[in-house]
């Protein structure tokens, strides 16, 4: 720093080159010429990382002038006082030049666990695999190539109506072996995509890339979630396709964690990730330590935990896959087998044994906090994270609800199948 003054016209008038002056009312603005003639207005400073940062201003000119450039350094320093780095802004903001860069920039963000959801946590992996393959598939074929700052609502509702309408359809080869994407767009993926969108040039816009969110005020489609229980003939076909399917060969833990979800409600990340580290089958209670909605105690029926107790392990997964090591991810291909063996419809699948579980534990009038705490839904008292073991309330509610299934089901005992009525 060569000096240190309150700076006026006069001074940058008299800059030399490869000189630098510091301003005295604000100290980390300054005005610098460099081998050309024009002189530019910078600000120094450390990021919340205490990495050093030189931003450009701009150019001596209209509209920077000494007293402008001041007033633009003091709204900057506020910026970073609450954790902005607007020199990685502005870099970011020159090389993101497409809506493509910009899929490439927050997803790396994401999996570095920079960008955090609602409940203040990083995006779980298989979220952003999900979102990875949205923007795959649907935004970069559509957008990519259109440039961020030029996007705008239109285009965005362009975008929508042409996913719902197919246009991205297709079927591509996965890097998986004898993989295969079957992508079909639709308005559930238009809308689920948008959202997607929404949350990225979120993303765009507190990276100082562009000043608004195109995605704000464009009006989507219904999601189309389909809230589907099981009838009493669906219950009683589920009982028979298991049994079936045990018989015919399928993979005995795939089988037993389709016979799990049924009777507990459990998501089947939350089934196919469970670790016998995490059971506590004296107590009945189950320990989830990464679920949908952070960690999570579920009481667990007398039929859930001889289910458990049946599967004879040790230490690690309770439902093993059938090769290799990690969690079951071929279990839907297992589920379409027991469906097909028991000639059941196609759209019975383990989301819809969640919202069987609560409507039929809704039926024998369990109340909703109840309900909540036996699948695991956010909202719960933030007490329940001090209670180390479910009380006798929630474990009756468990096996109730676990008793009348196994009922609708046709199964006197866990593993045992009986016909209790006649089939048409």
């Amino acid at each position: 720093m060569t000096s240190r003054k309150r700076i006026g016209i006069r001074d940058i008038a008299a800059l030399r080159t490869d000189q630098t002056i510091w301003d005295a009312d604000v100290s980390c603005f300054g005005a610098r010429r460099q081998k050309s003639d024009s002189v530019s207005y910078i600000v120094f400073y450390r990021t919340a990382e205490n990495r050093q940062r030189f931003h450009t201003i701009g150019r001596h000119g209209a509209p920077w002038a000494p007293d402008t450039a001041r007033k633009e350094a003091k709204r900057i320093l506020g910026e970073v006082a609450n954790g902005a780095d607007p020199a990685d802004a502005k870099r970011m903001k020159r090389h993101a030049e497409s809506v493509g860069e910009l899929c490439d920039m927050y997803f790396a963000d994401a999996k570095a666990g920079r960008l955090l959801t609602r409940r203040k946590t990083p995006k779980k992996a298989s979220t952003l695999l999900t979102d990875e393959s949205r923007a795959k598939r649907h935004i970069k074929p559509l957008l990519g190539r259109k440039a961020v700052s030029a996007v705008t609502r239109g285009d965005i509702e362009s975008f929508m109506h042409s996913v719902a309408e197919g246009k991205t359809a297709t079927r591509v080869k996965t890097e998986k072996k004898r993989g295969v994407a079957n992508v079909r767009g639709g308005k559930g993926a238009a809308t689920r995509t948008v959202g997607l969108l929404g949350a990225i040039f979120a993303y765009a816009v507190r990276r100082g890339m562009r000043n608004d969110n195109p995605v704000r005020g464009v009006e989507r489609f219904a999601d189309g979630q389909r809230f589907r229980r099981l009838s009493e003939d669906e219950y009683f076909a589920i009982g028979r396709a298991l049994g079936r399917a045990k018989a015919e060969g399928v993979w005995p833990a795939a089988v037993a964690a389709a016979r799990f979800m049924v009777l507990t409600g459990w998501r089947t990340g939350e089934v196919v990730g469970l670790d016998r580290s995490e059971v506590d089958l004296v107590r009945r209670t189950a320990f989830l330590g990464d679920t949908k909605t952070g960690k999570s105690m579920r009481p667990l029926s007398h039929a859930a935990c001889e289910i458990l107790r049946e599967q004879k392990i040790d230490a690690g997964l309770i439902f093993p896959p059938s090769k290799g090591e990690g969690k079951m991810v071929g279990f839907p291909n297992f589920w379409s087998k027991v469906v097909a063996l028991g000639d059941l419809p196609n759209d019975i699948t383990p989301h819809v044994f969640r919202h069987s579980f609560a409507s039929l534990a809704n039926d024998l009038g369990l109340s909703e906090p109840t309900i909540a705490a036996l699948i695991g839904h956010k909202g719960r008292s933030i007490t329940s994270r001090y209670v180390h073991s479910a009380d006798t309330v929630l474990l009756h509610a468990a096996d109730n609800v676990a008793r009348k299934t196994l009922e609708l089901m046709g199964v006197r005992e866990v593993g045992e199948i009986v016909q209790l009525r006649a089939t048409a």
